[in-house]
Order: structure tokens, then C-alpha cells, then sequence
């Protein structure tokens, strides 16, 4: 989808539990809900 924006060079980064002492946060390991950082550049136009 980032690449379809236009963007290049991109990285993802590891899975990180953005639920940690949430009340949700048993739901989201059951789940195997995790977050991810992404880094991306978007050329200049001409």
C-alpha cells in the first residue's frame, strides 16, 4: 500500500505489544495483535 502512495525504500519494523497493561491486552495476544513502525521515503517531484 506504501509503495502504491508513491513511497520507496520501505522497512518494517519489528512487532511490538502496543497492548501491554491495556484491559483489552489478554484479547490482543490471543489475537496476535501487534504493532509495527514503518519507515518509508517519498521521492520529490520534479
Amino acid at each position: 500500500m506504501l509503495e502504491d502512495a508513491g513511497f520507496t525504500d520501505v522497512q518494517i519494523g519489528p512487532p511490538v505489544d502496543t497492548f501491554a497493561g491495556a484491559t483489552g491486552e489478554e484479547k490482543a495476544h490471543a489475537y496476535e495483535v501487534f504493532g509495527y513502525a514503518f519507515l518509508a521515503r517519498k521521492p520529490e517531484r520534479d
